[in-house]
């Protein structure tokens, strides 16, 4: 059985590869420190985090970037970009409908 947990993992390297981990470092490299050494509540906004609107578009682009997808227009939503836990939705998604399932 497979459990949600409200923060990342501990282990970070077991994790980077996963799409939760690699979002989790992009918005860590976007956010800064003090962000780099507090762990991130996948269910926080991200505005209550510390993501400013510029700062929410170098994620979009990142994330495009980082997972080789287009977001499209419709997508780009503040539900989407809210929390951690919405973006990675966003993104399996959007990964999920590039492979056609």
């Amino acid at each position: 059985m497979m459990t949600r947990t409200m923060s990342e993992p501990s282990n970070d390297r077991s994790t980077q590869d996963t799409p939760r981990g690699r979002l989790i470092s992009l918005i860590r490299q976007i956010l800064g420190p003090p962000a780099a050494s507090r762990p991130l509540p996948i269910d926080a906004r991200l505005s209550d985090l510390g993501m400013s609107s510029i700062k929410m578009v170098n994620l979009m682009l990142a994330v495009e970037v980082e997972f080789a997808i287009t977001i499209p227009q419709a997508d780009i939503t503040p539900e989407n970009f809210a929390s951690i836990a919405s973006v990675e939705a966003l993104v399996l998604k959007l990964t999920a409908s590039d492979r056609g399932g």
